[in-house]
């Protein structure tokens, strides 16, 4: 086993009735005057941010609300939100929601903290993220892992650049997960966040070091629950053990435990960001878009790998260990297909880009030549708009 730190101080309450328990927990955690961030109004419509708001009010807790987070969170909507909790003089943040509305959450967090620090700054590397209000989160959908991770991903939308911070100031004090509150998602969202579990973890999986036993069975233990949830859910949307597998999946996939004694890719997410702040395409789909033609990329850099997964993963036996490599790639991007998700551009919406866009997506994710992408296989302007050609169709 391989040298790692691993800390992780969310608090997690899981079950029926669990929202139940949100204004103590918001108590526990030193908040009193709370802004609560969600998205587009479903929280609103299924009666879940009137719950909260009912506690809030009879435990005498001042809040006040920040709706209208977008899917792939903006500067621009985030400063508002800064605004908000500065003249709230807000304690706490809470998001209701999925990841969009919690990495908003924590983005408001670290700009109302520091307001002398734009907080774009933090994203940039520009100036270094030391303290952050505190932020709880009450889970909707099972997908971004945003409430136990110490990541959180935003757009700036004047530039059209989505970036992503890592920081320990991103955890979460407490995550409320009741898979209740997921049953009336769209099956488009569900596919979406079903892709997102399984590359948080593949993104560490597929990584240039082995010998770290049992975080490759947590590993392949996690997305074979994924895949096997994910049918059921795809089919059922209301079922509750399904739901409650894919969301406490979530939660793992991206707390780092996944990937412990290694360093993580992220090469497929860097590749999707551009996308997603190019085209505004849902995260998820930009992943599985993109992810196969990644896979084939890097396959022979560690084909032994790619096999072990097919093996363990997908049951694929063969004696070939280049066939059973092959065969897991064709097989997961059967299973995106199964879901309905994009495994191309065309089925992505945005159609076959002309070689200008490929070569300006490839050098914007090279944040324009500083940086290469990824660990299996580093990629450098060309190797990345080499996978954006192979996806290109």
């Amino acid at each position: 086993m391989n040298e790692f730190a691993f800390h992780t101080p969310t608090e997690i309450v899981f079950g029926k009735g669990a929202e139940a328990k949100t204004s103590a927990l918001i108590q526990k955690y030193g908040g009193s005057r709370v802004l609560i961030v969600y998205g587009g109004g479903s929280a609103v419509r299924s009666g879940l941010l009137g719950q909260i708001e009912n506690q809030l009010k009879q435990d005498r807790i001042e809040y006040r609300l920040h709706g209208g987070v977008k899917p792939n969170p903006i500067a621009s909507h985030i400063r508002e939100g800064i605004k908000a909790a500065l003249d709230f003089q807000a304690d706490f943040i809470l998001a209701v929601g999925g990841g969009s509305a919690i990495d908003e959450a924590k983005a408001i967090a670290h700009g109302a903290k520091t307001p002398q620090t734009d907080f774009l700054a933090f994203w940039t590397g520009e100036a270094e993220l030391t303290a952050s209000l505190p932020v709880g989160t009450v889970l909707t959908i099972a997908a971004a892992g945003s409430e136990t991770s110490a990541s959180a991903v935003i757009t700036n939308d004047e530039t059209e650049q989505k970036r992503g911070l890592g920081s320990p100031h991103n955890r979460p004090c407490f995550a409320v997960m009741n898979p209740e509150w997921t049953f009336t998602l769209p099956k488009a969202q569900i596919a979406c966040g079903i892709v997102d579990i399984m590359m948080h973890t593949l993104e560490r999986y597929f990584t240039p070091v082995d010998g770290n036993r049992m975080t490759d069975e947590i590993a392949e233990g996690l997305l074979r629950v994924t895949i096997d949830s994910g049918r059921v859910a795809l089919n059922n949307p209301s079922d509750y053990d399904a739901m409650s597998e894919l969301m406490w999946c979530g939660s793992l996939s991206h707390s780092g435990l996944t990937g412990l004694g290694r360093p993580i890719d992220f090469s497929v997410h860097q590749m999707g960001h551009e996308l997603g702040a190019r085209f505004d395409v849902s995260h998820g789909a930009s992943l599985s878009a993109l992810w196969g033609s990644w896979a084939e990329l890097c396959r022979p850099e560690d084909i032994k790998r790619f096999a072990r997964y097919a093996q363990s993963v997908w049951g694929i036996s063969c004696l070939d260990v280049g066939e059973a490599a092959r065969a897991g790639i064709e097989q997961t991007v059967e299973y995106f297909k199964e879901l309905r998700m994009p495994t191309c551009f065309t089925e992505l919406g945005i159609g076959v880009l002309p070689e200008e866009d490929i070569l300006k997506l490839a050098e914007s994710c090279t944040f324009h030549g500083k940086r290469k992408i990824g660990q299996l296989m580093p990629l450098d302007a060309e190797g990345i708009a080499k996978v954006y050609r192979m996806a290109n169709r």
